[in-house]
């Protein structure tokens, strides 16, 4: 909601925390350093964990959109409506300030508050079980982000189906490195890179999927998406439920995608992720004792939750109540000795 963030300061031109007027710097000086950045500070409510917050949008620690540095800033490289833009996110004291370059700075920091789960109501959750309860009451700063950006975590959700997470991290990394573009501005150190456009993405030749360890069937439903990446993008707009549908339209994006994108792009609360490989074992063992729960079982036992299912399943992934691993059943075998 627009009243959840307040804001304390107006925008500014700043370069290394310092106001900085365009006209002041020599013609030579604008050649060589990076675009004047602009700033917001907004002040939430309530407590605000940035790292809880945030973190979703992280794809790998070596993700290369994504930041996050030692003095608990976050940075963020993104592609924006109104074209690329960097984004540095830190908390001072009980306000957040953003500062951001490149042409979609002044998008960015409009995004702030939502990104900062400004649009999420945790009031509206009741915690029904013990587990639950304990989650929601030692993490008082989770709150549900909200990008408005589909593409950006449809094509990272497309790429995580069916493997290894660090498979898909993986390939993430090399396809943005290197057919995406260098963040504007400061950039972390120039660690920071913005993912590919849908133009871009639909020109990767066949043997750089390949090379980047994807197969043509996730590749496949890649370079559809792109190709009605407008369409998809004006489904912020909708209603999380009618914006899964729109995307499930899409030949090769199922239920468990449009969760995981919807989750980010609206900070949508009741947005189950089913056919997970290990989530309807882990609410199942925290809720139940059901370490052998399906999709169903999952469902059923977060029916309590209706409307705020996909916060419920967070606070248990948060509890790090899971079931234990179980010993392989049959013994490993050395391939050398084969």
């Amino acid at each position: 909601m627009a009243g959840r963030f307040a804001p304390r300061s107006t925008r500014t031109t700043v370069r290394g925390g310092e106001v900085v007027l365009p006209s002041g710097i020599p013609r030579q000086a604008q050649a060589q350093a990076p675009a004047p950045g602009r700033a917001r500070t907004v002040v939430p409510e309530g407590p605000l964990d940035l790292g809880l917050v945030l973190g979703p949008l992280r794809r790998g620690p070596a993700d290369p959109t994504f930041r996050a540095m030692p003095d608990g800033s976050v940075w963020r490289a993104c592609l924006t409506p109104a074209g690329p833009g960097t984004l540095r996110v830190s908390v001072q004291g009980g306000a957040v300030r953003g500062e951001a370059w490149g042409a979609g700075a002044e998008w960015l920091l409009e995004q702030l508050p939502q990104l900062l789960g400004g649009m999420d109501e945790p009031e509206a959750f009741v915690p029904r079980h013990r587990v639950v309860a304990s989650a929601w009451h030692r993490r008082p700063g989770l709150r549900l982000t909200r990008t408005g950006l589909v593409l950006e975590s449809l094509i990272p959700s497309v790429l995580e189906q069916k493997v290894t997470t660090d498979e898909a991290y993986r390939a993430w990394r090399i396809l943005v490195r290197k057919f995406g573009e260098p963040a504007p501005g400061p950039a972390a150190g120039g660690r920071l890179w913005v993912m590919p456009g849908p133009r871009t993405w639909a020109l990767i030749p066949s043997w750089e999927w390949h090379r980047a360890g994807v197969d043509n069937k996730r590749a496949s439903t890649i370079l559809r998406a792109v190709r009605v990446a407008g369409r998809l993008e004006e489904a912020v707009g909708m209603e999380p439920a009618a914006a899964q549908a729109r995307l499930e339209v899409v030949p090769g994006i199922g239920p468990w995608t449009s969760a995981e994108v919807v989750q980010r792009s609206h900070g949508a609360a009741d947005a189950v992720t089913v056919g997970d490989l290990h989530l309807p074992g882990i609410v199942g063992w925290a809720l139940a004792g059901d370490r052998d729960a399906d999709d169903a079982v999952m469902l059923e036992l977060l029916e309590p939750y209706a409307g705020q299912r996909h916060r419920a399943a967070r606070l248990i992934l948060l509890s790090g109540r899971t079931p234990g691993r179980r010993a392989p059943k049959m013994p490993r075998v050395d391939i050398g000795r084969l």
